[in-house]
């Protein structure tokens, strides 16, 4: 399994920019998701990155991290999902029924 990882831009180079992860620094392709610049939040799978998030997006992903490390090391993690507790599942809107 892969995971995507939130990662900030610190620095931009020719068709990749050095992005950091909680203290890591990585240099990450962005051949895929065009220009960026400094403080840009990206998705980086495999030190590429695969799509530009917005901070609410980065931060939502933090949070599911940290609730799937809390799960394995046999923490509560209710609270890392706190906008999933409470509802049914949801398909996404392209896997309902009449989607186009």
């Amino acid at each position: 399994m892969c995971l995507g990882i939130p990662m900030t831009v610190l620095a931009v180079e020719a068709g990749s920019a050095v992005c950091e992860h909680r203290g890591e620094r990585r240099v990450v392709s962005t051949l895929l998701v065009g220009d960026v610049t400094p403080g840009m939040h990206l998705l980086v799978h495999i030190d590429t990155a695969v799509r530009v998030l917005d901070a609410a997006e980065a931060r939502s992903i933090e949070a599911a991290l940290d609730g799937v490390q809390a799960a394995l090391d046999g923490r509560d993690f209710e609270p890392f999902f706190a906008d999933l507790i409470g509802r049914e599942p949801e398909l996404p809107p392209f896997l309902r029924a009449g989607a186009k």
